[in-house]
């Protein structure tokens, strides 16, 4: 009865199913949830009386994965209401609708399957080839992988340092969608089936996940950083009335106790709001906040003439010595669709230019140069996003130390979005074994070791400095980060071979 009911009201049913998921990730970490949503979701498509339902069940779910999963992208439209509050509807149908796709494809495919092993195998193999498709398609937008759901636990994460993040999607699905075995036959054997496959599958990655932690123990440096978080409302960030109260804030902190003993003070995106390069006056005012030993890592905008009227707008990390001298710069490469530029703006319609025109037009930087200062660890730069990306976060032929992640996350307030983004950095850090040191103005600020354990942290939306020592540069030798991808998609088109091999058996 029940089953014919999730049959009859399969839409219903997969929407709930995607909607429960969104528990599983940060900062819920419901993890349960995935063995009651994928098993469902997988049995939906199985019994789907057609490739056409089985996509449209897919697309139930996913749309209220992504819908929901992303909602705290609405935030962001509500700091300006009165210009873009009405797009917030949009903003979340948009993301449920698109994004959903890449839920809805895997459950199409899937459905070319017909035994139940070689459904269960396809599924899983689809599902991760998804994720890592979405990573790169129209620039990408890596973000609520499934194998960010295991970040609850930091023995379940280090399989990371192996096949990436991608890998732990593909323990999550295969693991967690074993139930629909039983789901399909309430069986001894299936039943068994069921509990077997999750537990071969976690208790391999906790056993794996104790012995690497167990092979790097790190210690601290004589490096210390101080993180600074000024926690200023969105709102005011750029109102004019406050952008050197914003500044002297800044200042403040960097010259709270302690400050003689900090090597670098990290400051966030754009946390300077004044031009870096040609504001002589506002530039000199970081003296105040500089000790002489002491190095200023902060966002701003880097402006690149091009002629007498037009110029190159950069979003950028400056790193100024004490002597306030800028001695590198990093520019952001990776920009933030609809939000640092809109794509192909020129033919957009007359009446959304007005809007458009509110949004930035950076350009893209190319850099990813380690920085060396004196005899402290070499660091890369990274902002905002740019952290969600797998592989792709550090110059793998001149691997710095560690890396700076500047960022902003007061467009997302009191949200989901922060947490999501913090996870991420930490997935970063295992894959590539390398320290973090994420800086966010108002978000969650925090040093992530090589190992993804969360040495500090200042918390979400929380005005407050952190002084803490970096980890010594660490040798840890990741898989991931020579191979990259490599691994887990092999792996997947090994699984996906198997399934064809088992279908054609079965079909004969």
């Amino acid at each position: 009865m029940f089953k014919e009911r999730l049959l009859q009201h399969y839409r219903l049913s997969s929407f709930i199913c995607g909607w429960i998921s969104v528990l599983a990730l940060p900062p819920f970490h419901i993890f349960p949830t995935l063995f009651l949503s994928f098993p469902v979701l997988l049995w939906l498509i199985t019994k789907a009386p057609n490739k056409i339902k089985a996509f449209k069940t897919g697309y139930y779910f996913g749309f209220s994965f992504f819908a929901f999963g992303l909602s705290w992208i609405n935030n962001a439209l509500l700091i300006d209401a009165n210009t873009f509050g009405w797009l917030i509807p949009i903003a979340f149908l948009a993301s449920g609708l698109f994004f959903g796709l890449f839920i809805a494809i895997p459950s199409w495919l899937t459905k070319y399957f017909k035994s139940p092993i070689s459904q269960y195998l396809g599924f899983s193999a689809f599902m991760v080839l998804s994720e890592w498709i979405r990573s790169f398609f129209l620039t990408g937008f890596p973000w609520n992988l499934f194998g960010t759901t295991l970040a609850f636990n930091l023995q379940l994460i280090q399989t990371a340092a192996i096949g990436g993040t991608y890998l732990l999607s593909l323990a999550v699905i295969m693991a967690c969608s074993a139930p629909f075995f039983a789901l399909l036959n309430s069986n001894r054997k299936d039943i068994f089936i069921s509990l077997l496959i999750p537990t071969l599958i976690f208790s391999s990655l906790y056993v794996y996940g104790i012995f690497h932690i167990k092979q790097h123990q790190l210690q601290a440096s004589e490096t210390t950083i101080r993180f600074v978080q000024p926690a200023i409302p969105q709102s005011l960030k750029w109102s004019q009335s406050y952008l050197e109260d914003n500044l002297y804030e800044h200042i403040k902190m960097s010259q709270l106790p302690g400050a003689d003993k900090i090597d670098f003070i990290i400051w966030s995106e754009t946390a300077f709001p004044f031009s870096i390069e040609y504001d002589e006056y506002h530039r000199q005012m970081l003296s105040y906040a500089l000790m002489p030993q002491t190095t200023l890592i902060t966002g701003g905008i880097r402006y690149q003439p091009i002629n007498n009227e037009q110029h190159n707008m950069y979003n950028s990390m400056f790193v100024i010595d004490s002597a306030n001298k800028i001695v590198a710069t990093y520019d952001k490469s990776h920009l933030v669709p609809f939000g640092e530029y809109i794509p192909f703006r020129q033919y957009l319609p007359e009446w959304l230019k007005p809007i458009a025109s509110q949004i930035g037009s950076f350009s893209s930087g190319i850099s990813k140069q380690p920085v060396k200062i004196s005899s402290h660890p070499s660091f890369g730069g990274l902002i905002c996003y740019e952290i969600i990306f797998p592989h792709n976060i550090l110059n793998q032929k001149n691997k710095p130390d560690w890396i700076i992640n500047i960022t902003n996350d007061g467009w997302y307030g009191i949200s989901s979005g922060p947490f999501q983004h913090l996870v991420s950095a930490q997935m970063r850090a295992v894959e590539e074994g390398i320290t973090i040191a994420r800086s966010a103005g108002s978000g969650i600020s925090a040093l992530i070791s090589p190992l993804g354990e969360i040495i500090g942290k200042i918390p979400l939306g929380k005005r407050d400095i952190l002084d803490i020592k970096l980890p010594k540069p660490s040798k840890i030798f990741t898989y991931y980060g020579l191979y990259g991808n490599i691994i887990p998609i092999l792996l997947c088109s090994v699984i996906l071979a198997i399934a064809i091999l088992i279908n054609i058996k079965s079909t004969h």
